[in-house]
């Protein structure tokens, strides 16, 4: 879907649920990620770290009240354009966080370094820690739980319908499979030896979404793997990434020795998408796995979602 059309059907959705409020009348508490209670009172300045957490607050609309973010928070394009920074994810720099003045901090499950997160979580500064899932129920936690911190709990149960209602029509396609695809994804070549996606992972999560077996789940998180390992997993797919400076392609996948013996490159079969638009499980989670299984099986019936149209949308946040 195109940035406009992305931006059309959330319109529809802020407007249906304008009459709900955007912020707190009174304090709230949220229960993070990591089971803490934390009391927000004051929403108005956020930092959002994540990019799932910033796609979110934007289609609340709340990115005014943003005040910085991560460099992960790629969507939409002009969060990171137009806010400041405070570096990646992973790697924060308390100081930097908390000299922006933010009243709350809305952090992905995961951040860090731990001794960064454990000063953020000691400071006076209301630090809520949002859950990572990588699945479409995870997807709809963290959009309940971030309009709960910020106080717009009816927009925020306008965007579950579109996106619960994206996800049912996404698990009609996947009825429809027969004999699952064989997907490897690749995530790099470090001095010469692939990494690839376990389970548990981001990458494992989209695969199973759009029907797809992943061929290394045998393991959790990324592991650097051998040639025969990779002939052994026989993929009937590559998958990968797009992020810059950091492309693979497939001319370049199927040159190596091992890769050239798998099915995948029998059948000229390597698909690489957006890194945050398939990766993020944020609210466009639906569209992406709707998008790698129109490729792993394009014979397939492909069925419309209702976010693809922005009266549906608007229909559904009116409920």
């Amino acid at each position: 879907m195109t940035m406009s059309r992305y931006s059309r059907w959330l319109a529809g959705c802020l407007v249906a649920a304008a009459l709900g409020g955007i912020s707190h009348a009174d304090a709230v508490n949220i229960r993070d990620a990591q089971g803490r209670d934390v009391v927000v009172k004051d929403a108005s300045r956020i930092v959002s770290i994540g990019g799932a957490v910033t796609e979110i607050l934007y289609a609340l609309g709340q990115g005014d009240r943003v005040v910085a973010v991560d460099i992960s928070s790629m969507y939409p394009p002009e969060a990171l354009k137009t806010k400041p920074s405070v570096g990646y994810f992973r790697q924060l720099s308390p100081e930097g966080v908390i000299g922006l003045a933010p009243s709350l901090i809305l952090a992905a499950d995961g951040a860090g370094p731990k001794d960064a997160v454990s000063v953020l979580e000691a400071a006076a500064i209301p630090f809520v820690r949002v859950p990572d899932h990588y699945n479409g129920e995870g997807v709809i936690e963290k959009i309940r739980l971030i309009a709960k911190a910020v106080g717009v709990e009816n927009r925020g149960a306008c965007l579950e319908r579109v996106v619960a209602e994206d996800l049912a029509a996404l698990s009609a396609m996947r009825d429809q499979i027969k004999s699952p695809v064989r997907v490897m994804f690749l995530f790099s070549f470090m001095n010469g030896r692939p990494m690839v996606a376990g389970r548990g992972t981001a990458a494992d999560g989209i695969i199973r979404m759009a029907g797809g077996k992943n061929v290394f789940d045998g393991f959790e998180g990324y592991k650097q793997v051998n040639d025969e390992a990779i002939i052994a997993a026989a993929p009937d797919l590559v998958l990968s990434m797009q992020r810059s400076g950091q492309d693979l392609d497939a001319a370049g996948v199927f040159s190596n020795p091992a890769f050239a013996q798998t099915p995948a490159a029998a059948g000229k079969r390597f698909y690489s998408m957006d890194v945050m638009y398939m990766l993020g499980f944020g609210p466009r989670v639906a569209r992406a796995a709707r998008d790698l299984n129109q490729k792993l099986y394009p014979d397939l019936q492909v069925t419309a979602l209702p976010s693809d149209t922005q009266d549906r949308a608007a229909q559904l946040c009116a409920k």
